[in-house]
């Protein structure tokens, strides 16, 4: 690497290659078990396509992209939200939606929810102007995409915060869901005796010049897999307070149970930018 001119990557590389030979010389790396290795990196990249990406959920079923996500967020004191993964669900250009509307935009069973944030600095000062995009997966655990049986950009959508650094709006309570298994990283789970699970959580991304793009995960707090999530993404700052409501619904055309959340974002003073998608 001595010749590389650029003295990052000259430093990365460089403790790659040292930490790949230590690595071989550890396990004593035969020449079979190399072939498995090289093999099990081809499928990962024969496995992604404009819809899935199984580098991601690679790198999130052993821990490797929550590890990054930990190193690089949290400063400043803003530890009241800590950031998490991406996931390899997010897509560009969800429906702008105003504030008090629904992103369910196909009928998708499931019980009401009613969400209210709150985007502050880290010393609380509302933020106003905050872009903030939602997804997430219906209540038989699949994202929109997956599911022919949902409308396209079905539970996603983009909200501005308000003058008081609030969102509100309008979806159904998500259920937890298994990663996809049949490629590679499916391969991986079964051989380590894992289960796929993830457990039930809305994903938010927000965005706002002069700020570092926080990118989290809220998750449902009575899901019997907080403590297993197959990614590694659960951490105490993200998991929600899901109250089931009482009195009148919100809206005149709910019935059965529906549930309330409340949750406060802080975002630290960085540069905003935008991740790459992991689909298309």
């Amino acid at each position: 690497m001595s010749k590389a001119q650029d003295a990052r990557l000259r430093e990365i590389m460089a403790s790659f290659v040292r930490h790949m030979h230590e690595f071989a010389r550890e396990v004593r790396l035969t020449e079979d078990e190399f072939e498995f290795g090289v093999d099990f990196l081809n499928r990962i990249g024969q496995a992604t396509n404009d819809a899935h990406n199984e580098g991601i959920l690679f790198s999130d079923s052993i821990g490797f992209s929550t590890l990054v996500c930990l190193l690089n967020n949290g400063g400043h004191g803003a530890t009241e939200t800590a950031a998490a993964l991406l996931g390899p669900f997010w897509r560009m250009h969800s429906p702008v939606t105003q504030n008090g509307g629904s992103i369910v935009r196909s009928e998708t069973p499931g019980a009401a929810l009613f969400i209210e944030c709150r985007i502050t600095d880290p010393d609380g000062v509302p933020l106003a102007g905050v872009e903030v995009d939602v997804w997430q997966a219906s209540p038989v655990g699949l994202y929109e995409n997956q599911d022919p049986m949902q409308t396209d950009m079905n539970l996603r959508g983009k909200f501005t915060s308000d003058t008081d650094g609030r969102i509100w709006f309008r979806s159904v309570k998500p259920a937890g869901y298994p990663v996809p298994t049949d490629g590679p990283v499916g391969d991986l789970l079964r051989a380590q005796m894992r289960h796929p699970y993830r457990p039930a959580h809305l994903h938010f991304l927000c965005f706002k010049p002069g700020f570092k793009t926080l990118i989290t995960q809220v998750f449902v707090d009575d899901d019997e897999h907080l403590e297993s999530d197959v990614v590694f993404g659960v951490t105490r700052h993200l998991v929600g307070d899901f109250r089931q409501g009482t009195g009148t619904p919100p809206a005149d055309d709910v019935t059965g149970p529906w549930f309330k959340l409340n949750y406060t974002f802080v975002m630290e003073e960085g540069e905003a930018k935008l991740p790459i998608p992991p689909i298309r």
